[in-house]
């Protein structure tokens, strides 16, 4: 898929891997929307972007709000060629509790709902305008989806029930999605990220991250959000890769905490 004057939006785009990947995208000369909630600093960073971009805030569990933000999208740049599902929450929570207690119920559901189903939302939708447009040579290509899972779909750790859960759906999603959707030539990707130094663990304390970094083997460092945005470049750009789950994590195998 051709990225220069293409359309893409990337949910979860006013902060970590998701606004490395809409620059990325940005500078190689596509038209960049940044969806994420309406409190974010998604004003400011589609600014940030130069060149074709905008801001269209929405709550990715909502099928209503992220509708409305990728028409949105459309109506200010162009037909959607590229979507890349980055927003999401990464919470903690034993299933039992040191003291008995059981992991609520609602905690494991918002977990699955902004993670899974916030990502098949995007898919879906993102989908169905793809389907609509004209088929770019010589593969009859369409549009590229990139969903995003984590290790911890492989290797989940102690108190990432939830977590684990919703990114080992996402998992488990790519490749029937890719056989669904190539009849109208739009591919599907999955990176499963491992530690990344993003918002998500910017609360941690240093010696925290040391500890972190010093169980990757090499390189002995957390992965920077540029890196994953270099791999979404590629997988748009690759008309291959499809259907595939790409661990992008320095030979990272979790512990069990």
């Amino acid at each position: 898929m051709r990225i220069d004057g293409a359309a893409a939006v990337v949910t979860g785009g006013a902060s970590g891997l998701g606004l490395a990947t809409a620059r990325a995208l940005a500078a190689r000369g596509a038209r960049v929307g940044l969806v994420d909630l309406p409190a974010s600093d998604g004003e400011s960073a589609a600014a940030s972007l130069g060149g074709p971009a905008g801001f269209f805030p929405a709550d990715v569990t909502s099928a209503e709000g992220l509708e409305a933000a990728l028409d949105a999208a459309v109506a200010a740049l162009g037909p959607l060629r590229i979507a890349v599902a980055c927003a999401g929450v990464a919470p903690v929570g034993r299933i039992l509790a040191r003291d008995g207690t059981p992991l609520a119920l609602e905690a494991f559901n918002r977990t699955i709902a902004v993670n899974l189903s916030g990502s098949f939302n995007l898919l879906r939708l993102a989908a169905a305008r793809m389907a609509t447009r004209e088929p770019e040579p010589p593969d009859g290509e369409r549009g590229v989806v990139i969903l995003t899972a984590s290790v911890a779909a492989y290797e989940g750790q102690v108190g990432q029930a939830a977590y684990a859960a919703s990114k080992g759906g996402i998992v488990a999603l790519t490749i029937t999605a890719a056989r669904d959707l190539a009849v109208v030539g739009v591919r599907v990707a999955t990176i499963a990220p491992g530690t990344f130094d993003t918002p998500m663990l910017a609360g941690l304390p240093a010696e925290a991250m040391q500890r972190l970094a010093a169980t990757i083997p090499h390189p002995k460092r957390l992965g920077r959000p540029e890196e994953y945005a270099a791999l979404a470049v590629h997988i748009v750009e690759n008309p291959m890769l499809n259907g595939e789950v790409i661990r992008l994590d320095g030979a990272l195998r979790m512990p069990p905490k």
